[in-house]
């Protein structure tokens, strides 16, 4: 098959790549490879990531990886196939985009990972609470300045959800959310919930499922 080839399960960040997939509505093949898989130490894999990683795409014999990244590249690429656009209207756009995306990255995804690790994920006996309450701590700030820009606007860019808008709700995923407590930031909460609940990512819920 020729197109656009999606390597890695729903139940990794991949989720964020299939997301934006069917967002877009394109069609793809997907490869459900999880983290722990042989194949991915292999050299077919390591030609399309030689981090060994997921997620990974091969758009027709394009290789890339990293889930945000991947997400930019096909908002860039094919977001005029989406009713309301995904893709930057302009450059000036598309650094906004840029910048959410890195935001998202180095004030929110190292902390909510490790509430998250700490609270659902790890074993009873392998949490450890002061490490999850420290990060709850440096979490407020940038959900409290991320609130106040909700505030103004019901996406990120304006009027209108962008990539941008799906690459940040990725990173604040619902499981993540369900480890915190977000009454202090009422909008985030709603914004999350409206991201959450369109239809592309609820078709990926799906999947995860699935994949369990």
């Amino acid at each position: 098959m020729t197109g656009l080839k999606i390597y890695g399960t729903a139940r990794s960040r991949t989720a964020r790549v299939l997301w934006m997939a069917t967002e877009l509505g394109l069609p793809f093949e997907h490869t459900p490879l999880t983290m722990g898989d042989g194949a991915l130490k292999q050299p077919p894999f390591l030609k399309i990531n030689p981090a060994g990683r997921v997620p990974a795409i091969d758009d027709n014999g394009f290789a890339m990886s990293e889930s945000l990244a991947i997400n930019l590249y096909l908002a860039r690429k094919y977001g005029e196939r989406a009713t309301p656009s995904l893709a930057p209207a302009s450059l000036e756009e598309e650094a906004k985009i840029w910048r959410w995306s890195c935001w998202a990255l180095t004030d929110l995804e190292i902390p909510l990972n490790t509430i998250h690790l700490h609270r659902n994920f790890f074993p009873p006996d392998k949490r450890d609470a002061k490490a999850a309450e420290d990060a709850e701590a440096q979490v407020q700030r940038p959900l409290a300045m991320l609130d106040k820009v909700l505030a103004e606007s019901p996406y990120l860019l304006g009027s209108r959800f962008t990539v941008a808008d799906l690459n940040v709700a990725c990173v604040l995923s619902a499981s993540r959310l369900s480890a915190i407590d977000i009454a202090a930031f009422p909008q985030v909460a709603d914004w999350a919930k409206r991201c959450h609940e369109r239809p592309a990512s609820l078709a990926v819920q799906a999947m995860r499922k699935a994949d369990a």
